[in-house]
């Protein structure tokens, strides 16, 4: 039987995303295991899940470097130590830089709260609400060094009802997002992948 992928999780808040991969992990056919947990912040409920899963933790705080580059350099080198396949961004606030993308770019993944390209940055649900569409959803993608913009690994749509508020639509694209998540993370260390300009391939 071939090893599970290692797979470390940057979190900066409450981990739900976390919480979905650890319990998709817990099955051994699910063909990955979360190694570390990785934080920019001290005392959140991430760190708590990882600690309760028997999970390594690791905190790098910016203010804790003397500028964004070592701040970057640092993360990258606490990673690596724990030689991930994959390194997933579960709610992780924070730009990485230069270095990291160097080191796990065509391995980085993030999810983001719309169908992008539309309404990138951190306010997307809001955004759309605001722009009036009536289907948004959830994307799926490596990160690269624009904001929300790396290649596309899979997206879900999730319709806007005309009674939503930012509160409601986002809670809706949560679950959504957390599903597919769990659904292409599991694919990609299960089959692999290819990254060909901007398109990803799932063999």
């Amino acid at each position: 039987m071939t090893e599970p992928a290692r797979i470390v999780v940057l979190v900066s808040g409450s981990g739900s995303n976390l919480q979905a991969l650890l319990d998709a992990t817990d099955d051994p056919a699910y063909g990955a295991r979360v190694v570390a947990v990785g934080a920019d912040r001290d005392a959140i409920a991430g760190l708590d899940r990882a600690a309760a899963a028997g999970v390594p933790t690791f905190v790098e705080r910016v203010k804790d470097h003397p500028d964004r580059e070592q701040w970057d350099a640092a993360l990258t080198a606490r990673v690596a130590e724990h030689r991930p396949d994959l390194v997933i961004s579960a709610g992780f606030l924070k730009l990485v830089g230069p270095r990291f993308l160097a080191a796990f770019g065509d391995r980085y993944l993030n999810t983001h709260n719309t169908l992008l390209p539309a309404f990138p940055g951190i306010h997307g649900p809001r955004d759309a609400l605001a722009y009036g569409v009536k289907v948004t959803g959830a994307t799926l993608f490596f990160v690269d060094a624009g904001m929300d913009t790396g290649p596309i690994v899979a997206q879900v749509a999730v319709p806007v009802c005309d009674d939503d508020d930012v509160d409601t639509l986002t809670e809706r694209i949560k679950e959504a997002e957390r599903r597919q998540l769990v659904e292409q993370v599991g694919r990609l260390v299960r089959e692999g992948w290819t990254i060909t300009g901007r398109k990803v391939t799932v063999p």
